[in-house]
């Protein structure tokens, strides 16, 4: 009898605490973040690598 895996459903929190965060290595999420706040691509990463992936402190490193 095979099992099938499946991914466990993320729960609201989950999904908040993501979104709470900036992952550099994910384009989508650096061409987001440096659309939001006027920044180049490069200068996102930056601020990722001296502040934390915390999307708060990234725009605030940011002068957003």
């Amino acid at each position: 009898m095979a099992t099938s895996k499946t991914k466990p459903a993320k729960s609201a929190r989950g999904r908040a605490q993501d979104r709470a965060k900036v992952a550099a290595g994910q384009r989508h999420e650096v061409s987001y973040e440096s659309g939001k706040t006027g920044a180049s691509a490069a200068e996102v990463k930056e601020a990722v690598k001296s502040a934390g992936n915390s999307r708060k402190k990234v725009e605030e490193k940011l002068g957003k």
